[in-house]
């Protein structure tokens, strides 16, 4: 089963769920507030794609962070910060059974889907 991770309120979710919905691809949404998150997924996610990747910088929660704490994040407390703040996720993060994608874009789904 295809899953889509991220939060509902989030335009690029929107996005995402609209195109999956259009190309009639059967997928399950998990919203990270209300299904909530573990650790062990956060961990195996971050090992594939680099916490780097996963760790959204341009969202609001980020920029509200001391400059001290941001200047400090490693992969350790980057796992934390994102337990404890789902909105730090980058997001859609698109979970196809053999594979992650972060972020949308009409043409990545489109070669995905193929």
């Amino acid at each position: 089963m295809i899953t889509l991770y991220g939060i509902s309120n989030c335009d690029t979710i929107r996005k995402a769920r609209k195109w999956l919905t259009a190309a009639d691809i059967e997928y399950c949404f998990h919203d990270y507030r209300k299904d909530g998150l573990d650790k062990a997924s956060l961990q195996k996610w971050s090992d594939e794609l680099g916490w780097e990747a996963l760790l959204n910088r341009r969202g609001t929660t980020w920029r509200q962070l001391p400059e001290e704490q941001k200047a400090s994040v490693d992969a350790t407390s980057a796992i934390e910060l994102m337990l404890e703040q789902p909105a730090m996720i980058k997001r859609p993060l698109l979970d196809t059974g053999s594979k992650r994608v972060l972020g949308f874009s009409d043409k990545q789904y489109q070669e995905l889907f193929q």
